[in-house]
């Protein structure tokens, strides 16, 4: 049986278990090989799901929780059998944490019957709260977002991102497409960037602070909450295909309605 959603609740807990991160940010030396950094990594994971835990116990006493664990392509494809859960990234772009640089958020939405009904992202360095409720709009520190209106593509901002391959399951010739994607982005916007977190980054397109965001490869836990929070705003969500994007596509394009239709249009 679903819990009833408290909004509030829910904004308030990942806003507290993300400030738990500027804590400790820059209090401990770089890593300087791989196990010392899934070391860190694991600790930050435990510390923020603990503390998401503790403060949503009390209206969400039997929804699981599951890590978006980025290099699990086969369970990325489909949700998973339960009526609701939660799916977290306790911190989408973990590497710029790890080395002192900004740009790392703390991402969580929450599944019910196969569908996200609500996200939220937190950016704690910034103070800034994105969240979205399943046709209930979107917004930024309570603020309704909107995407950009720009319509002339010299000065519009595009963003690519690529994922982690899962060993297991390659995604054939990832690296190639995704590089051929770079330059059809160079050759269609004034301005082509990369910014780090998946989720911020569709956040950002769903309040007109960038017009479109392109991956290859399949990446579902890594959009989810980015991609309602967009697609509330207003933004275009998309497969590779141009078709509305699904749950399982290997592929996305969120965008700005006009980006979206420049970047499609044929050549």
């Amino acid at each position: 049986m679903s819990s009833p959603l408290n909004v509030t609740a829910v904004l308030t807990a990942v806003r507290q278990a993300g400030d738990l991160f500027v804590q400790g940010y820059k209090q401990t030396p770089i890593p300087q090989d791989y196990a010392t950094l899934l070391s860190h990594l694991q600790q930050q994971n435990d510390q923020a799901l603990a503390s998401l835990q503790q403060q949503l116990a009390a209206d969400f006493p039997d929804t699981p929780w599951l890590e978006g664990d980025e290099f699990d392509s086969q369970g990325q494809k489909q949700p998973l059998d339960q009526p609701e859960y939660w799916l977290y990234d306790a911190l989408d772009g973990a590497v710029q944490y790890l080395q002192h640089l900004p740009g790392w958020t703390l991402n969580v939405a929450l599944v019910r019957q196969g569908r996200p009904q609500l996200a939220v992202i937190y950016a704690p360095l910034e103070r800034e709260l994105f969240w979205a409720q399943e046709g209930g709009g979107a917004f930024l520190n309570g603020v309704p977002l909107h995407p950009s209106t720009k319509t002339d593509p010299r000065h519009m901002v595009a963003v690519v991102n690529y994922g982690h391959q899962d060993e297991a399951y390659p995604t054939p010739d990832l690296n190639r497409k995704t590089g051929a994607a770079v330059t059809r982005l160079l050759d269609t916007f004034g301005v082509v960037r990369n910014y780090g977190p998946h989720g911020l980054q569709l956040a950002q397109v769903g309040a007109g602070r960038l017009d479109l965001f392109y991956q290859e490869g399949l990446d579902t836990y890594n959009w989810l909450a980015g991609v309602l929070i967009a697609r509330e705003a207003g933004a275009t969500v998309l497969n590779l295909a141009g078709q509305p994007w699904q749950w399982g596509d290997a592929g996305l394009l969120v965008a700005a309605p006009s980006a979206a239709e420049r970047f499609l249009a044929p050549r």
